[in-house]
């Protein structure tokens, strides 16, 4: 079954592509994905690989933990679910009301 693994510290010049190679070397790399900023297009500086076992992320992991990365050093391990986001929330927009006594 497959794992996910979460890469972060990521350059701002790592591609997809590199990602997949790299990660190749610990075994089958079934996709490499890094998140980008919607607003600028560019890297959050974090993706996430998908390995094909569990021993094959396991490898990987020891294989790319605190290890350097086109000149970064990444924080590598096992991929969490996301956590449910809140509804409403801060900078919403609108007018909240009620009296303000300054």
């Amino acid at each position: 079954m497959a794992k996910k693994l979460y890469v972060g510290g990521l350059s701002y010049n790592t591609t997809q592509d590199t990602l997949k190679e790299t990660f190749a070397q610990a075994g089958t790399v079934v996709t490499a994905t890094i998140i980008m900023d919607k607003m600028s297009g560019r890297s959050k500086g974090f993706g996430f690989v998908e390995m094909s076992s569990d021993e094959e992320a396991t490898k990987a992991i020891e294989m790319f933990d605190g290890k350097e990365l086109d000149g970064r050093k990444v924080t590598v391990n096992e991929a969490r679910p996301m956590e449910p986001r809140r509804e409403g929330g801060f900078n919403r927009g609108g007018f909240s009301g009620g009296r303000r006594d300054y």
